[in-house]
């Protein structure tokens, strides 16, 4: 279930290393980087189960449709297989749907056509529950593979609550992201709530906690 999470900007090549090593160890579904990191990802996981994503339009959606094409065209050309994509928010907030349905779909058919994944981001923190809904409306025309909650970057983190709405307003083959989790009980809760990947760079402590409570439960 868990994306590993390198995006912070601070970080350096060496530890984008580490964490993807890291990634490989633990077996996660993909190991997210920034854009200028993803020839080294795709390097580094060769080999391996785990999935090279990247991210388009991060962290706040703001550029426009013809930039967010050409950095997820180029992604997709260096061996990214999952893309993880900010929608237009002042877009949503602006109520110009028509602008974010055309982005969606043209970015959809772009990663579809290369067997990428798309998760579109929705940075939950700045929307209303109705503005949560016409996202995931056009989300679904644009047939995404994920909805994500959230960067990491807003103000305050997705809750329990968001991911309840999103499943509600989404249909079954859609899957919902949780991001920016940072524990054990978090990533259960997100999951109960109708989540099927969890976006964290916490990944080492969840996996290990989540060890030690099998090791802790009683047999049978």
């Amino acid at each position: 279930m868990i994306d590993h999470a390198l995006v912070k900007p601070e970080l350096t090549g060496v530890q984008v290393v580490e964490g993807l090593e890291l990634a490989k160890r633990c077996h996660v579904a993909s190991a997210t980087v920034r854009p200028c990191d993803i020839d080294l990802a795709v390097r580094v996981l060769e080999g391996s189960p785990v999935r090279p994503a990247s991210v388009s339009g991060f962290p706040h959606g703001s550029q426009n449709t013809a930039t967010k094409l050409y950095e997820t065209r180029d992604l997709l050309r260096r061996g990214a297989k999952e893309i993880d994509m900010v929608v237009a928010i002042s877009k949503l907030l602006s109520r110009e749907f028509q602008h974010v349905q055309v982005e969606l779909l043209q970015m959809s058919e772009m990663c579809h056509k290369e067997g990428a994944v798309l998760k579109v981001i929705l940075e939950t923190a700045y929307l209303t529950d109705e503005l949560k809904i016409i996202a995931c409306r056009c989300a679904a025309r644009a047939e995404v593979d994920f909805v994500q909650t959230s960067t990491g970057f807003a103000p305050t983190e997705a809750t329990v609550e968001d991911v309840q709405l999103l499943r509600k307003h989404l249909p079954e083959e859609i899957g919902i992201k949780a991001a920016d989790l940072r524990t054990v009980d978090q990533a259960l809760e997100a999951y109960a709530a109708g989540c099927s990947r969890v976006g964290t760079d916490s990944t080492a402590a969840i996996l290990e906690e989540w060890k030690a409570r099998l090791a802790a439960a009683p047999a049978g």
